[in-house]
């Protein structure tokens, strides 16, 4: 079995549209589609949040939601997501941000997963 890693990583402004608005990040998105031929699976979840207020990152799988990332105001997290789920080949995950209508911040995010190959 041969293991590969795989981030979505980076520094990025926001303005708030309501708790229950997410909206992506970046134009275009942050995602990472898994590679055929392997299973990926999220390992943990980092962030850092510099608003006066309590922010939500989601984790979509396939335009779902799959998990939800509060972090608190001025504050972060580390969230260990070891086994939670196997990502299929060709399975693609994206995060996006919601924040109180009006607040704006930069959020500092680290997802890391593990890309797994297995050979039969």
């Amino acid at each position: 079995m041969q293991a590969d890693s795989a981030f979505l990583q980076g520094i990025f402004s926001f303005h708030g549209g309501g708790l229950t608005q997410p909206s992506p990040l970046i134009d275009g998105g942050l995602f990472y589609t898994v590679p055929g031929g392997k299973y990926g699976q999220p390992t943990y979840f980092r962030a850092g949040n510099s608003s006066d207020a309590l922010i939500c990152v989601t984790l979509l799988r396939e335009g779902v939601p799959m998990r939800y990332f509060p972090i608190g105001a001025k504050s972060d997290t580390h969230v260990a997501l070891a086994v939670i789920e196997d990502l299929a080949p060709g399975t693609r995950i994206e995060l996006q941000i919601a924040a109180p209508s009006g607040v704006e911040g930069t959020v500092i995010i680290d997802l890391g997963m593990v890309l797994t190959n297995y050979d039969y």
